[in-house]
């Protein structure tokens, strides 16, 4: 166990959720886009659909927006609580390749198992290709990126505490 907690510098908050929110919105508009020929304004307006319901599917560019900017304060929430928690326990940020993965197994359970039930949001029953396609995703754009943003954010400042 780690003596005293680190502190992140703000670039690292800022780092992890555009990662985040980037490579996860990215992923959804590959698999649901490209690969399944939805529309891809509908991706963003399902998100948006959390507080809409189903009205976000006919709120066109506002819905959509909305969606967007509800993805991004989901990403920027989920680096927030890596970097907390890697600042308690700096082992965290300096195995990225366990603690991330790890880490996108948790966000992905919290989003789909209690988040989105508590929400407006329509969900189709429940099958083990998509959740494990789900799964591969937070783990590859959600936790390993943030993970990887923390050990690069606690090598910094480690290099800067030892500086005379």
């Amino acid at each position: 166990m780690d003596a005293a907690p680190r502190r992140f510098p703000p670039g690292a908050f800022v780092l992890g959720g555009l990662a985040i929110g980037v490579l996860d919105l990215s992923a959804a508009l590959v698999l649901w886009s490209v690969l399944r020929g939805v529309p891809p304004i509908r991706i963003p307006q399902s998100i948006a659909s959390g507080l809409l319901g189903p009205d976000a599917f006919s709120g066109g560019g506002a819905a959509a927006a909305l969606g967007v900017g509800l993805h991004f304060l989901i990403a920027f929430t989920a680096a927030a609580t890596f970097l907390l928690a890697a600042s308690r326990q700096p082992a965290l940020a300096r195995h990225p390749f366990v603690s991330g993965p790890a880490f996108g197994v948790l966000w992905y359970a919290l989003m789909y198992h209690v988040v989105m039930p508590l929400s407006r949001v329509r969900r189709p029953a429940f099958s083990w290709s998509a959740a494990a396609t789900n799964v591969a995703i937070h783990v590859v754009c959600v936790g390993l990126p943030v993970a990887l943003v923390a050990r690069h954010a606690l090598k910094r400042t480690e290099t800067a505490d030892a500086r005379p």
